[in-house]
């Protein structure tokens, strides 16, 4: 692996407490772990609370790529890369996301299958021949052969955490039960590919797709979806899809190729509560505080994050990157982090 290195940046920005890590290859797929240690160790753990940790996932046109997993020392402001928690994956992750729960040591992946990868419980303790994580399962949503088409995301029911719900270009969203290694139920969601898919309770989840909708799904009556959203345009897909785990009345969705952030209260659908232009260039991220209940951050190609209440005119916070962010995540261990990927670095923002 090449030089790693972390700085400290100041770009044109309001925030000064920017820092850099920079990957050997391009970056997409993140995640924040949910606790700042591995250990099990009630000491290791206290002593390192302030450390953020997270999963990055190359994106390089091949079968090969990698996933990472890096922490941050608040003490020392600089990254570091345990070569023990470094693993190949078959092509670039759509998507990364820890077990909601600190206790399990669990990282999953999407790309053609779902992954579900064991982190060890002490990566100083694993020996060195051995590798330090393991793949548990590939669980894979076709039924009818060794195939199945693209996953384009996922997410983890946290309040449910046996349960993963899948999304796929193939029109489907699949929920697993993680902990059997088996389909609970597989639902025909749009009518075009699902391109997002998000838990907002227990037995809820929401999706965007192709076809312009968000639409909710609830698994004690798996016969009906309520449509939330359609794009004023039918042509025009939606991207991403980002539930609120504070105030779950609302969520966002992204447009394809718009600059666009469209904020939705499910008590009042088809009619959005906010429609934000902050960006002079398509978004491709988006994502809601852990902590405060009105408080929403998105990324774009014109290299701007920005963080804001919806209902203000003005972003409270305003950073510039210099190149196109493909990814933002938001910690919900550490609520005062952000991170955006764009090229081959990650750099964390505190907010």
């Amino acid at each position: 692996m090449e030089q790693q290195s972390s700085t400290q940046e100041s770009p044109l920005s309001t925030n000064p407490f920017v820092y850099t890590f920079e990957s050997p290859h391009p970056v997409y797929a993140m995640a924040f772990a949910p606790s700042s240690s591995s250990s099990s160790s009630a000491a290791a753990a206290a002593s390192s609370s302030s450390s953020p940790r997270l999963a990055l996932g190359s994106f390089v046109e091949d079968y090969s790529n990698r996933v990472d997993i890096v922490s941050f020392d608040e003490d020392s402001l600089s990254f570091r890369a345990d070569p023990g928690l470094s693993f190949e994956h078959p092509y670039p992750p759509t998507k990364l996301l820890f077990h909601p729960s600190p206790s399990q040591p669990l990282l999953a992946s999407s790309s053609d299958f779902l992954r579900l990868w064991r982190l060890p419980a002490d990566p100083a303790s694993s020996p060195s021949l051995s590798p330090a994580v393991e793949l548990r399962c590939v669980l894979s949503n076709s039924k009818s052969s060794d195939f199945c088409a693209p996953l384009t995301s996922f997410d983890w029911n946290e309040a449910e955490p046996r349960r993963v719900g899948t999304c796929s270009i193939d029109t489907t969203c699949t929920v697993w039960d993680v902990e059997r290694g088996a389909v609970e139920t597989q639902l025909i969601a749009h009518d075009k590919e699902v391109y997002d898919i998000a838990w907002g309770e227990a037995a809820v989840f929401a999706s965007v797709s192709a076809d312009g909708s968000v639409r909710v799904f609830d698994l004690r009556d798996k016969e009906h979806s309520t449509i939330i959203y359609e794009s004023p345009r039918p042509d025009t897909p939606l991207l991403r899809l980002a539930w609120n785990k504070v105030d779950r009345r609302y969520m966002a969705a992204v447009l394809m190729d718009s600059a666009r952030v469209v904020v939705l209260d499910i008590r009042s659908p088809a009619v959005p509560v906010a429609d934000l232009h902050r960006h002079a260039a398509p978004v491709n991220a988006v994502a809601w505080s852990p902590a405060a209940p009105r408080s929403l951050c998105s990324a774009a190609d014109d290299g701007h994050w920005s963080a804001a209440h919806p209902d203000a005119i003005d972003p409270a916070m305003l950073y510039t990157a210099g190149a196109e962010i493909n990814q933002l995540q938001w910690s919900a261990a550490h609520p005062d982090w952000i991170a955006i990927a764009f090229a081959n670095k990650v750099q964390m923002l505190r907010v």
